[in-house]
C-alpha cells in the first residue's frame, strides 16, 4: 500500500521491464505496508527494479524446493495481493473464502481496536493459475472479519464454492496451516498482484510489531532475501516443504526510521526496541480456523478462538 499504481507503473516503463499488475477497478488504500501507495519516483524505481530482478530471477530459475509452490490459488485485489483459502475442517462444498490484509479494505484502514464483521460486499479478485495468468474474476458476497489490530488480516466470503472453482478452473485452494509456524522454515511468498514469488526462510518472531498507531502481536520477520514491494500486502505466506499457508505478507521497514508508518519496529516483552532496516514482516494465521465453524462461518465465540472480537 506503499506506492500508486500510476507511479509503479511509470517505473517499471523506465527500468525496461514489461511486468504489469493485474488490477482490479477499486479505489486503493494509502498508508501503512505493502499495498500499493505513494513514495517518490526514485525509490519506486530502485523498490521495483531490485525487487523484480530478484523476483524474476526466482521465477525463471527457482531452487528445487520451490518449484511445487507457483501462483496457482492467489488473487490479485485492485491494491494488494491475497489466495483463495480454506480450513482444514472446511468441505468442497463451503463458499470459498479469501485471505488478505486488513489495511487492504476499500473502506480505508480499521482504526485500532476496530473490528468488522460479516458486512455486504461485492469486491472482486482475478484468480491466477499457476503460470500467473488470470483464469476467472470472483466476487465476495461480504467480508466476513477484517481488522488491523493484533494482526493485520482480511478474510472475504466468495459467492461460490470451492468444488465449482476446482470444476470451473482446474484450481483448488490453499490450506491454512492450524499450527504456530516455526523459525527457519523455507518460504515463499506468492503475489498475486505482481504475479511473483519471493523464497527466503523465516528467521524468527517479534513479539510486538508496532507501525504509526497500530501493533500487532508476535508477527514473523523474513530473512533479508524477501524484498517484498508495495502491492505484495496480503500474499500469502507459504510453506515450502507442505504447501499451506502459514501467514499473511504485510509490511517491512523501508528506510530505518522507529515504529512510524511504513517503518515497524520491533518491541520486546521488556519494552526493548529494535528497528530492522529492509526487513519484512508478516501476520500468523494459525489461531484463524478456531474461528470459523460448519459452512465458512465465522463464530468468534467459539472457545478455541482468540481472534479480536468487536
Amino acid at each position: 500500500m506503499r506506492k500508486p499504481l500510476v507511479a509503479v507503473l511509470s517505473a517499471l516503463a523506465l527500468a525496461g521491464i514489461g511486468a504489469a499488475p493485474a488490477v482490479a477497478a477499486e479505489p486503493a488504500a494509502a498508508g501503512v505496508g505493502k499495498s500499493a501507495d505513494t513514495d517518490t519516483v526514485t525509490s519506486v524505481v530502485h523498490d521495483v527494479v531490485t525487487s523484480a530482478t530478484a523476483g524474476l530471477s526466482q521465477l525463471t530459475s527457482p531452487s528445487p524446493s520451490l518449484k511445487a509452490v507457483t501462483l496457482a490459488g492467489t488473487v490479485s485485489l485492485s491494491n494488494c495481493s491475497g489466495s483463495v483459502i480454506r480450513f482444514p475442517n472446511s468441505v468442497d462444498t463451503d463458499p470459498a473464502l479469501v485471505l488478505s490484509n486488513g489495511h487492504c479494505l476499500t473502506t480505508g484502514f480499521p482504526e485500532p481496536g476496530e473490528v468488522l464483521t460479516n458486512q455486504a460486499s461485492s469486491r472482486t479478485f482475478g484468480l491466477l493459475n499457476s503460470a500467473g495468468t488470470k483464469v476467472a474474476t470472483l466476487r465476495a458476497n461480504k467480508l466476513a472479519y477484517g481488522t488491523m489490530t493484533d494482526t493485520d488480516v482480511s478474510i472475504y466470503q466468495l459467492t461460490t464454492t470451492y468444488a465449482s472453482i476446482k470444476n470451473s478452473y482446474g484450481i483448488s485452494a490453499l490450506t491454512v496451516q492450524d499450527t504456530h509456524p516455526t523459525a527457519g522454515t523455507a518460504i515463499t511468498v506468492a503475489s498475486g498482484y505482481w504475479k511473483r514469488l519471493y523464497s527466503c526462510n523465516i528467521d524468527g518472531f517479534a513479539y510486538r510489531l508496532k507501525e504509526g498507531d497500530w501493533t500487532w502481536k508476535d508477527s514473523v520477520r523474513y530473512t533479508s532475501a524477501c524484498q517484498t514491494i508495495g502491492g505484495t500486502s496480503g500474499s500469502p505466506v507459504i510453506d515450502q516443504a507442505t504447501g499451506k499457508v502459514v501467514a499473511v505478507n504485510n509490511t517491512g521497514n523501508e528506510d530505518g526510521e522507529r515504529c512510524t508508518e511504513n517503518n515497524p519496529c520491533e518491541v520486546d516483552a521488556n519494552g526493548n526496541v529494535t528497528v530492522r532496516e529492509g526487513i519484512n514482516y508478516a501476520q500468523e494465521i494459525y489461531n484463524i480456523p478456531a474461528c470459523f465453524t460448519t459452512g465458512n462461518q465465522l463464530n468468534l465465540n467459539a472457545s478455541a478462538c482468540t481472534l479480536p472480537k468487536p
